[in-house]
């Protein structure tokens, strides 16, 4: 199986809709750095603090963030050495080896010499990057991605077409307008800045349909795949407490907060409720600012 093949294979821990991009997130890391001619092996120590960063920014919100799961269980797929680690190969699949290990060991991890050799290729590790990016998050999320890591943005020239089916019905469903902001605009004919945002994110499962879409602009899509912006059961706008910015900030985001969303017009086309838990659990950075009472 080669390195494109192995990354989209991952065996990558499930349960229920959680999300897991610990290992994608290793990956993209390590190839940032090997891109930036770092050598095969890398200290745990180094690459735990960055890990961490990466998991808080682009992963679910969780209480405690754990780089150490990730460096430790890539060794189930095959490609992943790990170096200084004296512990038995029965362990590789459990969860109980703790950070303090690998750094009390200075443990050091990387591709194997054949996938290493590998990604050296160009094209062989833009389509790793690719499928790395497409199985593990929306499209609006890749370039914020590439630049924490540290890779070129032109790697993403290589990125899959989309079916515009979805784009076209979401967007006259929402009148070709954001459901947040109202926004909408042409050049001629052609609308721009409006697009067609997966609420439970296709790499997640979520399906092409009415209930799962909503118009955005290109502004509050970003914000609502990145979960600073999400909706309440009651189709009310929340923004995150960690969300800040500048004046702009306020008058862009939060002067929306609280605010009902745009509907579609049609009732049968309103979000699904279970795809807005989605959204709340696995990526809006909780907890949400306060919400007045009427």
């Amino acid at each position: 199986m080669g390195i494109v093949e192995s990354f989209g294979n991952l065996n990558v821990w499930t349960r229920g809709d959680e999300r897991a991009p610990h290992k994608p997130l290793l990956l993209l890391y390590v190839i940032g750095q090997y891109l930036n001619h770092q050598p095969r092996l890398l200290p745990f120590s180094r690459i735990e603090a960055p890990l961490k960063q990466l998991l808080i920014d682009f992963g679910p919100h969780r209480k405690a963030y754990h780089p150490e799961l990730p460096f430790w269980h890539l060794q189930t797929d095959g490609f992943w050495e790990l170096e200084n680690v004296n512990l038995p190969t029965e362990r590789i699949g459990s969860a109980s080896v703790k950070k303090k290990i690998l750094i009390d060991a200075d443990a050091h991890g990387g591709l194997s010499p054949e996938f290493y050799n590998g990604i050296q290729n160009p094209h062989v590790a833009a389509e790793a990057i690719r499928i790395l990016l497409e199985r593990n998050f929306p499209d609006s999320a890749h370039e914020d991605i590439l630049r924490a890591v540290g890779i070129d943005l032109g790697y993403l020239v290589f990125r899959r077409k989309r079916d515009s089916k979805f784009r076209e019905e979401v967007l006259r469903a929402y009148e070709n307008s954001c459901a947040i902001c109202g926004f909408t605009s042409r050049i001629g004919h052609a609308l721009v800045g409006i697009e067609a945002a997966h609420i439970k994110w296709h790499q997640a499962g979520g399906p092409d349909t009415h209930p799962n879409g909503l118009a955005l602009c290109s502004l509050h899509h970003k914000l609502f795949d990145r979960g600073m912006i999400t909706f309440t059961e009651d189709y009310r706008i929340l923004v995150s407490e960690m969300a800040t910015g500048s004046a702009m900030f306020q008058h862009l985001v939060l002067d929306f907060h609280g605010r009902e969303l745009n509907m579609p017009v049609r009732s049968a086309y309103n979000p699904d409720l279970q795809f807005i838990e989605w959204h709340v659990k696995e990526v809006f950075h909780s907890p949400g600012r306060e919400l007045k009472t009427a």
